[in-house]
């Protein structure tokens, strides 16, 4: 099971026990993935048709628990794709549906039949129900990639005007989200860690949070150790690069000019780099006599690095 569903698994077991909150979280499934139509009698009915069972699920105990409405669960398989089962859920009664429509402050005409595009802000005053309302979107229209992968969380609207709502409603929790429109879809979208673990802690998923967070703690800390050992490796390569140039430029100098021609502190510096090619500049001023500490090792070095520069010229 991927981490998504994992995360849709969870919130379809949240359950709130305040009624208004249940509106809400319906509210939102409805506007995603419902519909609302008339049959051949003029009778309307609201329709609920996902892919995900979660979902299909959660519309089932809402309705049964909001409205006492115990609706059929329709399965059917794709002709072309067998393992992938479309759930349909169903109001039986014209009764049932304007229950429905009017609790969730969507009143139809006998001469229209189309939902609004939002969800009415009367169902989205309390905080509480906007985390039942971001519930709702998740498991409706969100999805979440791999963290040990990659950070990303997207809800997908239709509508314009919906993504536009979200956003408002993530930032009345402090959250900035961003929009692309991704062919004839408006996604709604996260690629941050921080944000998204906001998110799934304002959804109430407290286990996928944990789990994420854990992933979280686990990448920072090998990415710090890779980070160290790739400088540690770099320090070690320039180390080794600067004391094989070092050491040919010595070799240069005794053949070509001599180290008897060399000033002292000089000559004793090139024999004792030329007698400890791996030693590093501390250990090379600790075998100097008298000792000398880094930085004067580091300038006698660089002068007889000048005096074979000038002597190949």
């Amino acid at each position: 099971m991927s981490f998504s569903a994992e995360v849709k698994e969870e919130l379809a077991r949240n359950v709130s026990p305040a009624r208004h909150c249940e509106i809400a979280e319906l509210s939102a499934i409805i506007q995603f993935c419902g519909q609302i139509f008339r049959d051949e009698k003029g009778h309307w009915h609201v329709k609920i048709q996902t892919e995900n069972h979660y979902v299909a699920k959660k519309c089932f105990t809402l309705w049964k628990k909001t409205f006492t409405i115990y609706s059929s669960v329709c399965v059917r398989c794709h002709m072309r794709a067998k393992k992938v089962l479309t759930y349909i859920l169903q109001t039986s009664s014209d009764s049932e549906a304007r229950q429905i429509l009017e609790t969730l402050k969507l009143p139809v005409t006998e001469s229209q039949n189309e939902m609004g595009v939002c969800v009415s802000p009367l169902l989205l005053k309390n905080s509480c129900c906007k985390r039942a309302y971001l519930r709702g979107v998740y498991l409706a229209a969100g999805s979440m990639s791999d963290p040990d992968k990659s950070y990303h969380l997207e809800f997908v609207c239709q509508r314009e005007e919906q993504a536009h709502q979200l956003v408002s409603v993530l930032a009345a929790f402090e959250l900035e989200a961003k929009i692309v429109l991704r062919k004839k879809y408006y996604v709604v979208y996260f690629k941050e860690g921080e944000g998204i673990v906001e998110i799934l802690g304002i959804m109430e998923a407290h286990v996928a949070l944990m789990e994420l967070e854990n992933t979280r703690i686990l990448k920072e800390m090998r990415n710090s150790i890779n980070r160290r050992v790739n400088c540690e490796t770099a320090n070690i390569a320039k180390t080794v690069s600067a004391a094989t140039k070092q050491t040919e430029d010595i070799i240069y100098i005794r053949d070509h000019y001599g180290f008897g021609n060399l000033p002292a502190n000089l000559a004793q510096m090139a024999q004792i780099r030329l007698a400890n090619p791996d030693a590093t500049l501390k250990e090379l001023g600790e075998l100097a006599d008298p000792p000398i500490g880094k930085s004067g090792v580091n300038h006698r070095l660089r002068k007889l690095g000048e005096l074979a520069d000038k002597l190949r010229s």
